[in-house]
């Protein structure tokens, strides 16, 4: 059985990973207004992988005989300069995300949840990952700069990337 500290850190974060997801979703319409569609499927994939670990969370909720209690999703901003501007926004994002990744494992082990703690080493090595990939893009869009061939390429590669969910 969860318990009730447990719960209601949990139930914070579904909130905050729809957040991500509704985030994401924004950010992709406006590379889409852009006419940025490779950056705009990559941010719609993030999106659909945010909306993934939110249901993860539920599910794992109501597997330890816990309640959910959705919560009012806060609006995402929707307006920004540049392409550069929007990741770079999404990886302040994430790291923000593990803060909240790391702050659930604490609870867990106040709480002494060893369950808990082990369901959240698999949000703790995704994080890692997501810092690394949009880390990665921002410095891709910091060396191309103004060239548009160097964006025009960028836009290429980012539309390669399609939302599979991991196997559990």
């Amino acid at each position: 059985m969860i318990s009730k500290k447990m719960n209601e850190v949990f139930n914070g974060q579904v909130n905050a990973e729809l957040y991500s997801s509704y985030l994401y979703l924004s950010m992709s319409t406006w590379f889409s207004e852009k006419s940025l569609s490779g950056f705009a499927s990559w941010m719609r994939a993030q999106a659909q992988e945010e909306l993934f670990h939110s249901i993860k969370i539920i599910d794992y909720i109501l597997e330890r005989g816990g309640s959910i209690q959705l919560d009012t999703i806060e609006k995402p901003e929707g307006d920004w300069s540049s392409a550069l501007e929007v990741i770079q926004e999404t990886a302040d994002h994430e790291a923000k995300v593990t803060g909240l990744i790391n702050g659930l494992v604490d609870v867990a082990l106040e709480e002494r949840d060893h369950a808990a703690n082990i369901f959240l080493q698999w949000f703790v090595a995704e994080q890692v990952e997501e810092e690394s990939t949009v880390g990665e893009v921002v410095e891709k869009l910091k060396m191309i700069g103004d060239a548009s061939a160097g964006m025009f390429h960028m836009d290429m590669e980012m539309g390669k990337r399609v939302f599979t969910p991991p196997a559990e």
